[in-house]
């Protein structure tokens, strides 16, 4: 498929999945009214269902859609492996680290956001000082750095959930899970989603290098080591903002690459604001749908996500072969 309608698609897909969002739930809007709902020239609940919790939800499930989409493809690039994903690295277990002592501490959403974005950045950091100590630096190291640190994550999550207070657990549960519903300030993870997709455009067709091998990129004139830094910095904080505004969102970050390559191949110009908006579109339908299929009670997105994910993966795997 040529790239240029794609994006087309896939924007008319993002309008229609947040006119969705902000139409369904227990108040339901018709389309209709939406503009002068949300352009506040009526001062009635729906406009203010719509201003103070659906339109921030909805563009904080965008925001993270498309970072997991985004920092999936940089990583799967910078690792060299299809296979990788956003949490590959272990981001995402020192943010649960991070939230789930927050939440023991008794804080607020605010704090336990932040708590998260810390304990995430502080992985990112630990990841790449033990992987670039000794000043050797190969994606062989770096992963295996990442999935050792991730399983000590791994067994502090378990500790933490042990030792919680009964009350305490549904919560830590859900968050761990992926949920959305405190997602009330998407501005940060709408600024640093824009901030990533500008700098990691100019450096595209360096991507497309780097893909084909480190030897062949470097010998076409790439700056490997800057590069590779670039997309560990990069994928690593659009993945601690994500995982600090909506939690361990799984699937994401791993299926929509693997989706849009088979679409429109492997140019990483049309590749990266492709997966923004295929990622933004794929969490606004699967977290409109887990807050509307049970309603009043809402499902954690991130069990939606797996639940789509995983056919869809293994679809992708049976073409990618037959191919």
């Amino acid at each position: 498929m040529r790239p240029l309608p794609l994006l087309f698609l896939l924007a008319l897909l993002v309008l229609s999945g947040l006119a969705i969002a902000l139409s369904l739930g227990s108040l339901s809007i018709p389309p209709g009214e939406l503009w002068s709902s949300l352009s506040g020239q009526h001062n009635t609940i729906a406009s203010e269902v719509l201003l103070e919790l659906r339109l921030p939800r909805a563009l904080a499930a965008f925001a993270v859609g498309g970072m997991l989409a985004l920092a999936g493809t940089q990583m799967q690039v910078l690792l060299g492996n299809p296979l990788a994903d956003p949490y590959i690295l272990g981001t995402s277990g020192g943010a649960a680290v991070g939230a789930l002592l927050a939440m023991l501490l008794g804080a607020a959403t605010l704090l336990v956001n932040l708590a998260a974005l810390f304990g995430a950045l502080g992985s990112m950091l630990l990841v790449f000082g033990l992987a670039h100590g000794g000043g050797v630096w190969s994606t062989t190291r770096l992963l295996l750095t990442g999935v050792v640190v991730a399983a000590g994550w791994g067994a502090i999550i378990s500790f933490l959930l042990s030792i919680a207070p009964q009350h305490n657990l549904p919560g830590m549960l859900f968050w761990l899970m992926g949920d959305l519903g405190n997602a009330t300030t998407p501005s940060l993870g709408l600024l640093v989603l824009l901030v990533v997709l500008l700098v990691s455009l100019p450096v595209a067709r360096s991507l497309n290098l780097l893909a084909r091998g480190e030897q062949q990129a470097a010998v076409l004139g790439v700056a490997v080591v800057p590069l590779r830094l670039q997309l560990y910095l990069s994928a690593s904080l659009l993945t601690a903002t994500a995982v600090a505004i909506g939690g361990s969102i799984g699937f994401v970050g791993l299926v929509i690459p693997h989706l849009l390559r088979l679409l429109i191949g492997s140019d990483h110009r049309w590749l990266l604001p492709a997966s923004v908006l295929a990622g933004g579109a794929l969490l606004l339908f699967a977290d409109t749908l887990a807050r509307t299929l049970f309603a009043p009670q809402q499902l954690p997105v991130g069990v939606l996500t797996a639940l789509m994910g995983v056919p869809l993966f293994l679809f992708l795997l049976q073409r990618g072969q037959r191919g």
